[in-house]
């Protein structure tokens, strides 16, 4: 195996211990894959850096998504990035900002940028659709035509 190929190949095991361990709310291990935690949600702007800002954040999203869970669709490559596309899913059984739990559930398909240097995550930046989980949600009204 080329060292490109053994790089990318490392880069996406990282990235799916990454996600799978989130998936099992073992934020130690999801933590584990980036020596310094950076997570950037593209659709609030939230920027979360460190290990306690990071872990937090989960915390705080499974108290309100207890079922929340991603399946991987597809994995894609780029110089210093594994890019991966994923459905995010859960119910809201919790507040998470203060707002009425609905218990109704959500299905979102979203991107995550893993950022390397080398064979070292530095970032995930992801991005979603908000809007879509809201109105799941019955939060936001959308209209069924424009």
């Amino acid at each position: 195996m080329t060292e490109s190929k053994a790089l990318r190949a490392l880069r996406e095991a990282i990235v799916l211990e990454h996600m799978e361990s989130q998936n099992d709310h073992d934020f130690d291990t999801s933590l584990n894959t980036f020596p310094h935690p950076r997570y950037e949600i593209m659709a609030s702007g939230q920027v979360l850096e460190g290990v306690d800002a990071v872990r937090d954040y989960w915390q705080r999203t499974r108290a309100a998504f207890p079922d929340q869970r991603n399946k991987v669709i597809d994995v894609h490559h780029a110089d210093d990035a594994v890019i991966l596309e994923f459905e995010l899913q859960g119910t809201h059984l919790g507040s998470l900002t203060g707002e009425e739990v609905t218990g109704r559930s959500f299905k979102v398909r979203m991107v995550g940028f893993f950022l390397f240097d080398k064979d070292v995550l530095t970032c995930q930046r992801v991005y979603g659709d908000t809007a879509t989980v809201m109105a799941q949600l019955g939060m936001l009204e959308v209209p069924e035509e424009f």
